[in-house]
């Protein structure tokens, strides 16, 4: 089958295309998850422990069971409690405030147990335990090195040793975790917030021991995930398992503090990194030694040594679990961690150097294409006229950072193009929509392929009963999905081209397509695509295929460049620019793509100066458990956003979503350090530590 057209040749693909959900979404006409309603429908509530860690005795449900309005309760959904709001039973109700008064009514005894909600605490021998009956609270040694960094150390000329601290983000997805449940016989049909139609449908058939063919999922539209929303969780289960019971739909969502404590998080990081140099700027050694902590699950391990070329390494990395929610993957997990900590000890070793920051990276970056980024965004930022200025009270800096991901498709991946005696086409694809734009580049891939208009496509997707397709994470969708549709597009366009041949009575290499016509060799008569599609006869053309090689790749580079405005006497830092050089590969649809890359920054605003999960040492409760307390940006804190695209079109489709998530934390620490003159080591970067950053300077300690 054909790759690609070029650029310049194609009409929608790598062209700037609104949405095509646009208007249902400004209208209100686009149907969440939180809009689905049916008659008789119940809501359901969950009953959280507000204990860190307990045993669980007995739940008594009766007095619940008894309150008018309430048709099914679910108790003792575990044994132990290890975090505070980890579930303990549940309820479905006519309304919501009916389920909530009957979790009032329900009466747990709880055995409570110790509990550690510090990392550097849970580490001790005599820290309580997270989870009863387990030795210790810090998971084996994960070991890797290269070379010899014993001499990697001697061969340096400048040493630079440093701890980094990252603190716990969690996803705050506008639209919070939530599904509808219906049973229909014995078959489930159910409306969730997803990244991943089919990943819930098998994960649930798996824990309700039930077929996958009995059980149907739905995502038309969802208002976030950052990848808190992957496969089931356990509120899909005791949704369903209500909505069984009482035999008629419920609704179960949940409310921000749920949110905000028993849906994911990224984890913290604790890194101490060595790094060694010589003189003119040649990495010789690098070393860390890292934990962190995904409360009572893993995965806060970072990618190391990242980015920059040493010839001599080594890592070694720990888990510690404490008694709070458990991660989830987040916009590119583990890499803003190591990007942080990476770039900020690079911009020490050049300041030790005496070199410029960004040639002690062009010296020791081997991606050629993040060179030549580098380049490009350093000129726009306005790097080599940069000087940190002083305006009153208020100074500001510049800085940079680097990232880099995968984003390759999934070969499994499946689309259906349907063409029909109308003229009309939908394209099916169990994919689904998180917000980025999927839907339109369906549509805009098979009308590049079809020479038809975009409105002439109906894409379908967000359906586990569609053709397969991946969850949306680990920015595949893009590369997984755009090579399917276009390739079960023109086999549907082939199979109407020799429709067309057989009605003709011409061989079928006679009939070319070009702009909605068929032409035949030889012949002057032409045939417009509807009267082509009429030969139909009231039948269809369906084409099924799959994801194919040379339509998709792997591996983006990207930096950006951040300047800031600190105020010296608040201690408050303001973006005022920040820069994007990102590859991607073939860009699907420039507007959707900028909008990831600014969504992006926005986050990476967020984490490096604002959000701060809170956990009190004393109770376990997270006092900011609420969009009020845990601080995200908002319209004021946005900066000039400049973003560019470095074209590889060649190389197919490429993943975007997690790539620009990654190099901003670096660039504005980065551009802090250089307005105040001295370093902070520990995210976020909020106006207490700026001041006592810069008094310690004052004094001579930092």
């Amino acid at each position: 089958m054909a790759g690609w057209k070029s650029p310049e040749q194609m009409t929608y693909v790598g062209k700037e295309v609104t949405r095509v959900d646009g208007a249902e979404k400004v209208s209100g006409r686009a149907k969440y998850t939180h809009d689905v309603y049916f008659p008789r429908m119940l809501y359901a509530r969950i009953l959280r422990s507000p204990h860190p860690h307990a045993q669980v005795i007995s739940v008594d449900t009766t007095r619940a069971e008894a309150l008018t309005g309430v048709k099914a309760v679910l108790g003792k959904l575990r044994d132990e409690v290890n975090y505070v709001g980890d579930e303990v039973a549940a309820v479905a109700a006519v309304t919501e405030f009916k389920a909530a008064e009957a979790l009032s009514l329900i009466k747990v005894e709880y055995k409570v147990l110790p509990f550690v909600v510090r990392e550097s605490e849970a580490m001790r021998d005599s820290a309580a335990r997270v989870f009863s009956g387990r030795e210790k609270n810090v998971g084996d040694w994960e070991e890797e090195h290269e070379g010899d960094v014993e001499r990697g150390f001697a061969e340096a000329e400048v040493i630079i040793e440093r701890t980094f601290h990252m603190n716990v983000q969690v996803h705050t997805p506008f639209e919070t975790h939530g599904c509808v449940a219906k049973w229909e016989g014995d078959e489930l049909y159910m409306w969730d917030s997803t990244q991943g139609v089919h990943g819930t449908r098998s994960g649930l058939a798996q824990h309700l021991q039930m077929p996958e063919n009995k059980i149907h999922i739905y995502t038309h539209h969802m208002g976030g995930g950052f990848g808190s929303k992957f496969g089931p969780k356990s509120y899909n289960a005791v949704c369903a398992q209500l909505a069984r019971i009482a035999n008629v739909p419920v609704k179960l969502l949940l409310d921000r503090e749920e949110e905000l404590l028993a849906t994911g998080n990224r984890p913290s990081s604790f890194q101490t990194i060595k790094i060694g140099a010589r003189k003119d700027g040649t990495l010789t050694a690098f070393q860390l030694e890292s934990y962190g902590s995904g409360g009572v699950g893993g995965g806060a391990g970072v990618p190391a040594p990242y980015i920059y070329y040493f010839p001599n390494w080594s890592v070694r990395h720990r888990d510690v679990y404490i008694n709070a929610g458990a991660a989830a993957p987040m916009r590119a997990p583990g890499h803003p961690q190591a990007a942080f900590a990476m770039d900020s000890i690079m911009d020490e070793l050049a300041a030790a150097l005496g070199m410029d920051p960004l040639d002690l990276r062009l010296k020791n970056d081997r991606n050629s294409t993040r060179q030549q980024e580098y380049v490009i965004g350093a000129e726009k930022i306005g790097w080599t006229n940069r000087h940190k200025s002083r305006v009153g009270h208020k100074v500001r800096g510049f800085g940079m950072g680097a990232g880099q991901w995968g984003g390759g498709g999934e070969r499994s991946t499946k689309a259906m193009v349907n063409i029909y005696a109308d003229g009309s086409v939908d394209v099916r694809i169990g994919t689904q929509d998180i917000g980025v734009g999927t839907r339109t580049i369906v549509a805009a891939v098979a009308a590049e392929e079809l020479e038809l208009d975009l409105a002439d496509i109906k894409p379908k997707i967000g359906e586990s009963d569609f053709p397969w397709a991946p969850a949306s994470g680990g920015s595949v969708t893009a590369p997984s999905v755009t090579p399917a549709v276009k390739r079960a597009a023109e086999k549907a366009k082939n199979k109407l081209k020799s429709i067309v041949a057989e009605k003709m009575g011409v061989a079928e290499d006679a009939v070319s397509y070009a702009g909605k016509i068929f032409s035949i060799s030889g012949r002057a008569e032409n045939i417009s695509w509807q009267e082509a599609c009429r030969f139909l006869e009231g039948s269809s053309i369906s084409e099924l295929e799959t994801w194919g090689e040379g339509l998709s790749s792997w591996g983006t580079a990207g930096t950006q460049f951040a300047e800031v405005e600190v105020d010296i006497e608040t201690g408050r830092v303001r973006l005022v620019k920040m820069v994007a050089v990102q590859d991607c590969g073939l860009v699907v649809n420039t507007l959707t793509a900028r909008n990831q890359v600014n969504g992006a920054m926005i986050g990476e605003i967020g984490y490096a100066l604002y959000e701060n999960r809170l956990l009190d040492v004393e109770t376990g409760i997270m006092p900011n458990a609420d969009l009020e307390n845990y601080k995200i940006p908002g319209a004021l804190e946005m900066p000039d956003f400049d973003v560019t695209f470095f074209d590889q079109h060649e190389r197919g489709v490429i993943g975007l979503g997690e790539p620009p998530a990654i190099p901003g934390m670096g660039a504005i620490a980065n551009a802090v350090a250089d307005a105040i003159g001295v370093r902070i080591t520990e995210l976020p970067i909020t106006p207490d530590k700026v001041l006592m950053a810069i008094e310690k300077a004052k004094e001579g300690k930092a």
